[in-house]
């Protein structure tokens, strides 16, 4: 078999037990949440995983996954439409992001090398670790210097066999030690983005934009499931992406024991917001989100005909900096979107508040993944001017792609 670990290889041969294994392990991954809620990264990591396994990784080509897995003709410019390298991105980081969580320590794993397309597989044991694999203790440290210092020439001499051993030992434990320092870091902004939410005594509302929708219903019979009855109903309509944002932010609160309970906009009010923290989801169909925000510093407008929808920053005099055509929007399904995350204390309700909000659904997607990001909380929380400033606005981007969003970029923060 060739080898595994050689980002340079772009064909290897397995044998049928490792196609059986790797097949299994790429299941586990579809299956975990950073891919089975999203139709195009399945897609991508089975396509690149099985071509692979086929033993014709020399044709992941972008161009050609391009044309194979998003429908696109032979000839599109791929400077124009960057779709393959932006799901690459996207998967090698929810990648990451599976093999990070507790209990995928001994898993055989799979890798993404930046800049290629041919996925590469590190068994359990081989020594092969990949990047994302956790960093080495001092003990893992020394063997690791002791068997690099084994490999070298015999002629080296023991003084100066010794000496190496030292220095190889001393670098490795300086970078596990820099690891175990970058993960404390990580591990602090996240508590402390989230700190005001869930030190709170009080339960946390999670308030979600809601629409009344008078329509019909279609009910099977208990008895006959293959029977169909269709009646007039009133129903509570979530749209469904922003439970994405729902569902990453209930895990925060749910993995730190806060109790919590969700309603729908339309049922909440002033006095309900008043008794507690509360989490608010949605922008222009969401009423609170849109009173909170615009007495702040970055807050949502439109034109009158409700065609041009942006973020606008009040400091600048209300200028629009970041602005999405709905017409674009409906006509291609691919475009920038952007969104607000803003966490404070509302003058109003005296309560620690906390707002994920994109101009259209993307958005909102891309504001419930930076909240349950360390990195990119860090990222923001290295720009705080000072302890006193307890307030802060992030503006977010991403791009949507056939109406898949992409990574969060940060635009813009503020503090105060």
């Amino acid at each position: 078999m060739a080898s595994l670990t050689d980002p340079t290889a772009t064909t290897e041969t397995f044998t049928e037990e490792e196609k059986i294994a790797i097949r299994a392990q790429l299941e586990r991954l579809l299956a975990n949440p950073y891919f089975s809620h999203s139709r195009r990264f399945p897609a991508f990591l089975r396509y690149i995983v099985n071509t692979t396994l086929d033993g014709q990784g020399d044709l992941l080509k972008e161009r050609t996954i391009g044309v194979e897995i998003f429908g696109k003709s032979a000839d599109y410019d791929t400077a124009l439409d960057p779709i393959v390298r932006v799901t690459a991105g996207e998967v090698r980081k929810r990648i990451a992001q599976y093999y990070q969580e507790s209990g995928h320590e001994h898993e055989l794993r799979l890798s993404l090398q930046p800049g290629s397309y041919v996925p590469q597989f590190h068994f359990p044991g081989s020594g092969s670790v990949a990047v994302e694999a956790e960093a080495p203790d001092e003990t893992v440290a020394a063997a690791s210097a002791t068997a690099l210092v084994g490999a070298m020439p015999a002629r080296a001499g023991s003084r100066w066999r010794w000496i190496m051993a030292s220095a190889v030992a001393l670098i490795l434990i300086a970078a596990a030690a820099g690891f175990l320092v970058w993960r404390h870091t990580r591990d602090s902004a996240f508590d402390e983005f989230w700190s005001p939410i869930l030190s709170s005594p009080d339960p946390v509302l999670v308030c979600v934009a809601d629409q009344t929708q008078y329509t019909a219903i279609s009910l099977r019979d208990a008895q006959d499931p293959e029977k169909q009855v269709t009646l007039k109903d009133n129903l509570t309509a979530v749209v469904i992406d922003d439970l994405s944002a729902v569902i990453q932010i209930a895990g925060v609160l749910q993995s730190s024991g806060k109790h919590y309970s969700l309603r729908g906009e339309n049922a909440t009010t002033l006095m309900d917001l008043r008794n507690g923290p509360s989490v608010i989801i949605g922008a222009y169909d969401n009423a609170w989100t849109l009173r909170f925000l615009r007495r702040l510093r970055y807050h949502f407008a439109n034109n009158p005909e409700m065609t041009v929808f942006s973020i606008v920053d009040a400091a600048q005099h209300d200028r629009a900096r970041w602005a999405l055509d709905r017409s674009q929007q409906v006509a291609t399904n691919n475009y920038q979107d952007y969104a607000i995350v803003a966490r404070f204390t509302d003058d109003i309700t005296g309560k620690p508040t906390l707002i994920a909000a994109g101009i259209a659904r993307g958005g909102t997607i891309a504001a419930g993944e930076f909240l349950t990001d360390p990195a990119m909380l860090q990222a923001v929380l290295s720009q705080r001017p000072s302890a006193h400033a307890n307030n802060v606005e992030v503006v977010l981007s991403t791009q949507i792609i056939n109406g898949e969003p992409g990574t969060p970029n940060i635009e813009a923060v503020y503090y105060w």
